[in-house]
């Protein structure tokens, strides 16, 4: 074959189709059969104008019909190869021309091309005979002329490589004929041209030989062989020249098709005539089968439309003589649909992204049905509710493009099912699954399971601990799904809130970045990001509230009365007050809240004859029963306060209670307060000093009396005829601070208290804060302040520089709150109600501010003189160091009136003056260096009474 020269004609063809953009061209090629494998068949890449990189990024390949495939591309080179040694006589048989079509696919975009590949013949086959010997007999009667129909020989070629003619052998008695049939079919007959002499020669043997056109000429070979007979002169005639028939495809094996009938005018074995199927392909003759007696003609295979649609048999009649006829018979096939339609996939994508626009292909099928007419013809259709269509690009050829918008959150894959129905009766159909994933696009943000989150956690925490986890989800996959938490930047009072919490950026942990304490922050709110991994990424925010619970971390805060270090601080109380007496009133706070911040009171070490209770929820301390002579002039109280915690802190505050109608009765007791510790030794010396400061005192009383008593009168008028009464809560400056635990002041305030012969009326006047006790009594007998130094304090605070009280912080007395919560209603008494709220840092502000107004206004009506502390007296503040601080006097169980009456103010001042010359006061001496006074002498009276007392 390499020393023959082939010729190849390569035909291309451009040009546009209708139907479908896609197909660009059609290119036709001619190579011969038997090629060797991998000789070039065309450069296909240069005939379609196409690139070598666009076939390997398209993905070229070849796509037929066929399950066979004989060409092949490499996309390397651009070239189609043989595969296969093609054998045209196995692929087209006689059927000219023979041509392979097949497509070229690409992908990105999608594109495909056909190609036509025209397989020639060449002269590969020889004639054949189906038979090797063929045998006559002859009747030497015969006369010259008679033909004899001989076997055709086959010759798988075509054209001229095919049978073209035949020549017999030798040719003394026969010559050879040819008759040209319509199907362009030769019938060969011998023909006696001379008469036989069986005496003469019995037996004869000639040679047929078929020969081709090809170059080299290729024979085949047959040997016939004549018997001379006695004579026979009448052959077989047939009824008819051509017989004609149809059947379906698919009839039962058995069924007859046709009968042929002949006659022959001879009798006997002359006249017997027997049938035969002669001059017809091998192949026909598995197919049908003819009785030779009765002349049937029956299927004896499967008849297939699709594989011939028409058969065309011959048939010969003989007779015992060896005279024979020919005939025809024509059977045509019917088309029966009994082929399904086969559905090929040219080319598939098995993913696509979910933002794939419609009219995106996804796949391109061919569907052939092997049927004719309305056997033939085929629809297609999709299953239902799927956002995909098919569009028919050219005759079988169907493109699965997009209709829809894809979401892969709301179907990630589908299996498409194309259906593809032929239009027979009844229909036949086929159909194939194709999956299709539908992968993810970042077009979806992280959701949060809430729309705001709330969380709480207790003060005091451990820094680091995990308060709580957000969580948001993506609906989107892998990367684009996986979400992360980022903390918004944001501060809290001034500081940042990364000092305050972080966030895992993986599982959204809140965690504490610090310690909280609630009394600092009870709250706060930060924005936390929610991110996602696409890119470009997607987020959200959400707000996260953080709310601090309160532990009862803090103990109360005493804050009146104020506990020092110095001399003891006592409260009055007459022998003749009455059951409830006010003596005074523990104030108290708690910095924390809810009930950690509410405070009860009680006292410690109450002894079986008690005198004293305090209220449980407003710290009042009241008398419970009327003063006796057995009741100790000095008593001493200790309350407990405690909170309502769940493990309860308290606080402990004392109390020195004074139970005496006057100074004389409680300086000789005052004594006892600060000298606890004193020997049973020095108790004679102490008894006459005391004997002798009596005396000394009440011979000044007796010249001081009548002068004083006009003046004492009058401005106990003064003081108490209004009958105000002073609210409970003392205010205290905004130096308070806490020292010791003990909620003091940072400066502490001396009094100076000033007798006279009626020492249950005597004078306090402020001093300037010093490093001594917060009250300092003097004991060293009748001692007043200088009028100079009382001038002094009078105008540390000129009354034009007063401001007047605001309105605002004035409550009803029943509406006043209180440190502990507690507000005195109509119905419900102070101290005795249930449990209050607790006082929130407003209410308590509010409650201070509203003491001081009412005590600012009601001391304002005593002038800028020096005050009077009658019967009871309380700590007072320096006005130099807070404004009007000296009007917050605070007199427990007092019914006085405090009026601002100009005249009575003038009045007081001139009583003053005229009592100024009578006493008899010692020069000024700073409190802080004053040394410890020794006791008075006691008077018989006194001493009787002292004596009294230590009994008891």
């Amino acid at each position: 074959m390499s020393g023959r020269t082939m010729a190849r004609q390569v035909l291309v063809l451009f040009f546009s189709l209708v139907s479908f953009s896609s197909v660009r061209a059609q290119v036709t090629y001619s190579v011969p059969e038997e090629m060797p494998r991998g000789s070039v068949v065309g450069n296909i890449a240069q005939d379609l104008g196409l690139e070598i990189k666009r076939l390997k990024s398209g993905k070229a390949h070849i796509f037929t019909s066929d399950s066979a495939e004989h060409i092949e591309l490499n996309r390397d080179r651009g070239l189609l190869l043989i595969k296969e040694k093609i054998d045209r006589e196995a692929l087209c048989g006689q059927t000219t021309p023979c041509a392979l079509h097949f497509q070229i696919i690409l992908e990105n975009p999608m594109e495909f091309y056909s190609v036509t590949v025209e397989v020639t013949d060449i002269n590969d086959n020889p004639p054949s005979f189906l038979k090797d010997q063929l045998n006559f007999e002859i009747s030497e009667s015969v006369f010259p002329g008679v033909k004899f129909a001989l076997e055709t020989a086959e010759d798988p070629d075509v054209g001229m490589n095919g049978l073209q003619s035949y020549s017999l052998h030798p040719t003394d008695h026969f010559t050879l004929k040819l008759q040209k049939q319509a199907d362009g079919s030769n019938v060969v007959e011998m023909v006696l041209k001379k008469s036989l002499d069986r005496e003469n020669k019995e037996q004869m043997t000639l040679v047929l030989t078929a020969l081709d056109g090809g170059d080299p000429q290729l024979t085949g070979t047959a040997q016939i062989h004549v018997t001379v007979l006695d004579a026979n002169d009448n052959a077989p005639v047939f009824t008819q020249n051509v017989y004609k028939a149809s059947i379906t495809e698919n009839t039962a094996i058995g069924t007859a098709v046709i009968k042929v009938s002949a006659n022959d005018a001879d009798e006997g074995s002359n006249g017997k005539i027997s049938y035969s199927i002669t001059n017809t392909a091998g192949s026909i003759r598995q197919l049908f089968q003819i009785d030779q007696n009765e002349g049937n003609l029956k299927i004896t295979g499967n008849i297939d439309y699709e594989m011939v649609h028409h058969y065309k048999i011959h048939v010969q009649a003989r007779d015992e003589g060896g005279l024979t006829d020919i005939s025809k018979i024509e059977i045509d096939v019917l088309d029966v649909n009994d082929n399904r339609p086969v559905i090929k996939i040219m080319s598939k994508l098995n993913m696509i992204p979910e933002d794939s626009k419609p009219g995106t292909v996804i796949t391109m099928i061919n569907v052939q049905d092997p049927d004719s007419g309305e056997n033939g013809k085929v629809y297609c259709t999709l299953n239902e509710n799927m956002p995909f269509t098919l569009k028919s690009t050219s005759n079988n050829f169907f493109s699965l493009v997009t209709d829809l918008n894809l979401d892969r959150e709301r179907d990630s894959e589908y299996n498409i099912s194309i259906k593809c129905a032929d239009e027979g009766v009844p229909s036949l159909s086929s159909s194939i699954t194709i999956p299709i994933q539908i992968t993810d696009v970042n077009d979806n943000a992280p959701v949060f399971e809430k729309s705001s989150y709330e969380a709480s956690v207790l003060e005091n925490n451990t820094p680091g601990l995990s308060i709580f986890r957000i969580n948001a989800r993506d609906a989107d996959q892998n990367q684009n799904a996986r979400v992360s938490y980022l903390l918004e930047d944001s501060s809290v009072n001034g500081v940042s809130i990364s000092s305050y919490v972080s966030v895992m950026a993986d599982s959204g942990v809140v965690q504490a970045v610090r310690s909280f304490d609630y009394e600092q922050i009870k709250e706060f709110r930060f924005c936390v990001r929610a991110q996602d991994g696409g890119s470009p990424p997607l987020s959200i925010n959400v707000t996260v509230r953080i709310i601090i619970q309160d532990q009862n971390d803090n103990a109360p805060q005493i804050l009146y009365p104020v506990q020092t270090g110095g001399s003891p601080v006592a409260e009055m109380v007459p022998r003749s007050a009455d059951v409830g007496y006010l003596v005074t009133k523990v104030v108290a706070v708690d910095v924390d809240s809810g009930q950690n911040a509410w405070l009860s009171y009680k006292l410690l070490k109450v002894a079986d004859r008690a005198l004293f209770e305090v209220g449980a929820q407003n710290g009042e301390i009241r008398t419970i029963r009327q003063v006796t002579d057995k009741d100790a002039v000095k008593q001493k109280l200790t309350v407990v306060v405690e909170d309502n915690g769940q493990s309860p802190r308290s606080a402990t505050v004392t109390v020195n209670v004074a139970v005496a109608d006057g100074f004389p009765e409680l300086l000789s007791d005052l004594t006892d307060f600060t000298q606890d510790k004193l020997h049973n030794e020095d108790l004679t010396f102490y008894l006459i000093l005391a004997l002798a400061a009596v005396s000394f005192l009440f011979i000044m009383s007796l010249i001081a009396i009548i002068s004083v008593k006009c003046y004492r009168w009058r401005r106990e008028r003064l003081f108490y005829k209004s009958g105000a009464n002073l609210p409970v809560i003392p205010y205290y400056p905004p130096l308070y601070a806490d020292v010791g635990g003990t909620a003091t002041l940072q400066h502490t305030y001396n009094y100076d208290v000033c007798r006279t012969t009626d020492s249950r009326k005597s004078d306090m006047n402020y001093l300037k804060p010093s490093s001594q006790s917060f009250m300092t009594l003097d004991f060293s007998g009748t001692q007043t302040l200088p009028h100079v130094h009382g001038e002094g304090l009078i105008h540390e605070e000129p009354e034009g520089q007063q401001k007047p009280p605001s309105a605002d912080w004035r409550f009803p007395q029943n509406q006043r709150p209180g440190p502990s919560g507690a507000a005195a209603t109509p119905e419900v008494a102070v101290g005795t109600g249930p449990w209050p709220n607790p006082p929130t840092e407003a209410e308590q502000l509010q409650a201070l501010m509203a003491a001081a107004n009412e005590v600012s206004e009601a001391t304002n009506t005593l002038g800028p003189g020096t005050m009077g502390l009658s019967t009871r007296y309380s700590p007072q503040f320096t006005l130099q160091h807070v404004p009007d601080y000296r009007q917050n006097v605070y007199i427990p169980g007092s019914t006085a009136t405090l009026t601002a009456n100009p005249q009575q103010q003038l009045l007081q001042q001139q009583q003053q003056q005229q009592l100024a010359p009578q006493q008899a006061l010692p020069p000024p001496q700073p409190l802080a260096t004053q040394p410890e006074p020794p006791k008075a002498a006691q008077t018989p009276a006194s001493k009787k009474k002292s004596t009294k007392k230590e009994k008891k």
